[in-house]
């Protein structure tokens, strides 16, 4: 009898482990740098488990079976949580997506794409963005800092206690805008200069109907476009640093952290 109490009592301290691991996996698998195909399965995986065991003597978990049907409902609402702040950051990493598509589609360049494992096939100065970008958020310390709001997350929004999820998606959609906003802040030197030179090259077709367009404007307008995008790297990464702390602080919103 001893022995089958003990086996319960133990059984019911690692159903706890699910409430923390649930919330700290989604945010792993959707959180930019951690979510990256360079980031091994095994290295999340190890990562999970550290974090769930450092977090877990800290706070008062619910005594619930997670398997139950109340304790499904509540473990669906722990990954959301998660998911949502993982995403609340990778808007960022599509605003720069958007903006090297704007830059790639105007210097001709839009069918030079890459693989990249985690948005597929991308332009190359999409790629560049993304990598500048990544380095920057490390840079930053913002994988550290989406760590620790994820942590303190569970002391304000408790476990197995009722969250507003209908103002959360509300708040992510408006969050959204930036990938629009994002992108155009990010390709608006680059495209403002060049729709200069694309008048220009309009008043010499006009003045001299014979000239080749096609053959003299492409190479101008890449060459004039590489050397912009190489000249407007450091305006681009500052632009890109405050990008990185919006995320952090719609981040903070959403975990309940200001």
């Amino acid at each position: 009898m001893a022995i089958e109490l003990m086996a319960g009592a133990v059984t019911e301290r690692l159903f706890t482990l699910a409430w923390p691991l649930t919330r700290i996996s989604a945010l792993i698998m959707t959180a930019p740098v951690f979510s990256q195909g360079a980031v091994s399965l095994n290295i999340r995986i190890s990562l999970v488990l550290v974090l769930t065991w450092l977090v877990w003597p800290l706070v008062e978990w619910p005594k619930l079976d997670p398997v139950s049907a109340p304790g499904l409902v509540w473990l669906i609402q722990e990954a959301a949580i998660g998911a949502m702040m993982g995403l609340s950051l990778q808007m960022v990493v599509a605003a720069f997506i958007v903006g090297g598509q704007a830059m790639s589609s105007t210097l001709g360049l839009a069918m030079a794409n890459m693989v990249d494992p985690n948005m597929g096939q991308v332009p190359i100065i999409s790629q560049i963005l993304v990598i500048m970008g990544t380095l920057i958020f490390v840079g930053l310390d913002g994988h550290a800092m989406a760590i620790g709001l994820v942590l303190e997350s569970f002391r304000t929004i408790p476990v197995a206690q009722a969250w507003d999820v209908m103002s959360a998606i509300k708040a992510l959609l408006v969050w959204s805008s930036i990938i629009f906003v994002g992108g155009l802040l990010l390709a608006l030197p680059v495209l403002v200069t060049l729709l200069f030179i694309n008048v220009g090259l309009g008043v010499v077709t006009r003045a001299a109907p014979s000239l080749n367009i096609f053959a003299v404007g492409f190479p101008i307008m890449l060459m004039v476009g590489l050397v912009l995008l190489w000249v407007t790297l450091t305006s681009a990464g500052v632009r890109i640093q405050w990008l990185w702390m919006r995320g952090i602080s719609e981040l903070q919103q959403l975990a309940g952290v200001v």
